[in-house]
């Protein structure tokens, strides 16, 4: 995502995530874009102090998946045709330490 992306992302109120989930880019109530740590609440700017460049490059920014998208990932297709993650019909849960 370019800077121009991620602003307007964050002022469209969607979730922008750098490199994992655990980073949440967000802006303050001074209109600063700051990327926050969410385990410890740490934070750092999104760009450098003149604004123009990002602290980090643009590919680990991404735009959080909606929570009803994100439930389902495990019943997706995969290109093949194959389901990725769900189990077949009929398929039974057995509880750990049962034998067959």
């Amino acid at each position: 995502m370019t800077l121009e992306d991620i602003k307007a992302a964050v002022d469209a109120g969607q979730t922008v995530h750098w490199a994992n989930t655990g980073y949440v880019v967000h802006k303050d109530r001074l209109g600063q874009y700051l990327i926050t740590y969410l385990p410890n609440g740490s934070c750092i700017g999104l760009t450098d102090r003149g604004g123009h460049r990002l602290n980090g490059k643009e590919a680990e920014f991404f735009i959080a998946q909606p929570k009803v998208a994100a439930e389902n990932l495990g019943r997706q297709s995969r290109p093949d045709g194959q389901g990725r993650g769900a189990a077949p019909e009929g398929a039974g849960v057995f509880p750990v330490g049962r034998q067959l």
